[in-house]
Formats: C-alpha cells, sequence, structure tokens
C-alpha cells in the first residue's frame, strides 16, 4: 500500500469493551469545546451517513441524534481520531447551543461554581417535562 492510499484508509477505531467511545463536539470556527458525549459504532457511521452529529445515550441506552429535540442541531464539517483511536473530535458548526442547560458549552462552569458561559436558549421553552 502507497503513503497516499494509506492516507485515505478508513482508521480501525477502537470502541473498547463497552461499545462506546468518547466523543468531543468543538465548533469548527471557533474552536470553543461544546461538549463531550459518546459515540458507538452506529452513532459514527450515522454521523458520516448524514453530516449531523449522532451520539449514544447511556443514560437512555440509544442512539440519538444531537437536536432532534431542541432543534439545535450540530453539522458536521470533518470528524478527527485522536493517535489511540480511542477517542473522536467532531469539528461541527452548531446552531443554538449544545448544552441541554441552555449554554451554549456544556462546560459553562469552573470548578469553583462561576458562571463563565454564554445561556443561549431557555429549557423550558425546548424540553417538554410531560
Amino acid at each position: 500500500m502507497t503513503a497516499d492510499a494509506d492516507a485515505t484508509a478508513d482508521v480501525d477505531v477502537d470502541f473498547g469493551a463497552d461499545g462506546l467511545v468518547p466523543a468531543v463536539a468543538q465548533d469548527a470556527d471557533s474552536g470553543e469545546v461544546l461538549m463531550l458525549a459518546y459515540a458507538s459504532p452506529a452513532a459514527l457511521d450515522r454521523t458520516r451517513e448524514t453530516g449531523r452529529a449522532h451520539y449514544y445515550s447511556r443514560s437512555r441506552d440509544e442512539l440519538w441524534e444531537k437536536g432532534a429535540t431542541s432543534g439545535h442541531v450540530q453539522r458536521v464539517e470533518e470528524v478527527r481520531v485522536d493517535c489511540d483511536a480511542d477517542a473522536l473530535l467532531y469539528l461541527v458548526d452548531q446552531e443554538g447551543g449544545a448544552c441541554h442547560t441552555g449554554h451554549r458549552s456544556c462546560f459553562h462552569r469552573t470548578v469553583e461554581g462561576e458562571t463563565v458561559g454564554e445561556r443561549v436558549f431557555d429549557p423550558d421553552d425546548v424540553y417538554d417535562d410531560g
């Protein structure tokens, strides 16, 4: 195999014993880290097929498309894999907020509890608890 052919071969992602890999969503333009979730092989496949971020919800035990409920979708410009092939980076165009709390990023507070991120929507207006 030539170096050029090797450069275009799909990477064999290591999904580990639980079948999941961490997936970080990062704003493709600003570099802001938006969220961390987990991806299964099916989630990665759907992301690549549709160009929209898909993850695996450990709490709901199901595949989910980011923004399917809120409308705050992530259009994926590129998927990268780390050097050990056991973590993914989704470079995204985020519509609205990435965090279910209404913030642009899930990383909207310091460890001391100070809010440092912008709240961009009211979750009560978006998510139905009933």
